[in-house]
């Protein structure tokens, strides 16, 4: 999985955009788009990610490589969501 942090994404229209440029890239990518955290999750078996990444700045856009425990779920010990004990 490709994890990128897209700060300048602000917008349904941006989330069309970059999902388009990743598309063009890759027909295989499944791309995975959190406006709210500013966040695009790729998957694909024919591209890289230096071939994404350059894709989404050509779209105008500035990624960023997500570090890797950002996007990941958090376990906790037990209940639910962490906050139960």
């Amino acid at each position: 999985m490709i994890e990128f942090e897209v700060n300048d994404m602000t917008c349904g229209h941006c989330v069309s955009t970059i999902t388009k440029a990743v598309k063009q890239t890759a027909r295989d990518a499944v791309v995975a788009v959190d406006l709210g955290n500013k966040r695009v999750q790729i998957e694909s078996k024919t591209a890289d990610e230096a071939e994404f990444k350059a894709a989404i700045e050509e779209a105008g856009y500035t990624p960023v490589q997500a570090p890797a425990s950002a996007g990941a779920p958090r376990k906790s010990g037990g209940g639910c969501c962490g906050s139960c004990h």
